[in-house]
């Protein structure tokens, strides 16, 4: 499931706290995004129709909440990002930041420590 830019925004909100009405998500929005109430309506009823998000009627308003897991949106939004920037290489993506220089010791240490811990958790020795 592909979400834009702007339909991420209503994801948040409504990860962050749900359910939530219409009017309850446009208060929440950062007010820098400068966007009018229909435009907000609009994003919604797109994330209804594929079904990233579900409501339930409560009187005479809807309430919106989030049928994607944030962990599921992130997990496929990662491996585009990997395959369409960096050829679906996680060396590449590294590489990338740790050209820059700017990588703190404990950076590297993360780094080394996330390596370990993949290396463990395949079975990799270093004998």
């Amino acid at each position: 499931m592909q979400i834009s830019d702007s339909e991420k925004y209503i994801m948040d909100v409504l990860w962050k706290a749900a359910p939530q009405s219409a009017k309850s998500i446009i208060s929440e929005l950062d007010s820098g995004l400068e966007w009018q109430d229909k435009t907000v309506k609009t994003l919604i009823n797109r994330l209804l129709k594929k079904e990233a998000i579900g409501y339930e009627k409560d009187g005479r308003e809807y309430l919106y909440f989030p049928l994607l897991k944030e962990a599921d949106y992130i997990s496929v939004a990662s491996e585009n990002f990997l395959e369409r920037v960096f050829n679906g290489k996680v060396t590449n993506l590294v590489a990338a930041f740790a050209k820059r220089e700017d990588l703190s010791e404990e950076d590297v240490k993360d780094l080394r420590e996330l390596v370990n811990q993949l290396e463990n958790k395949k079975g990799i020795d270093h004998e």
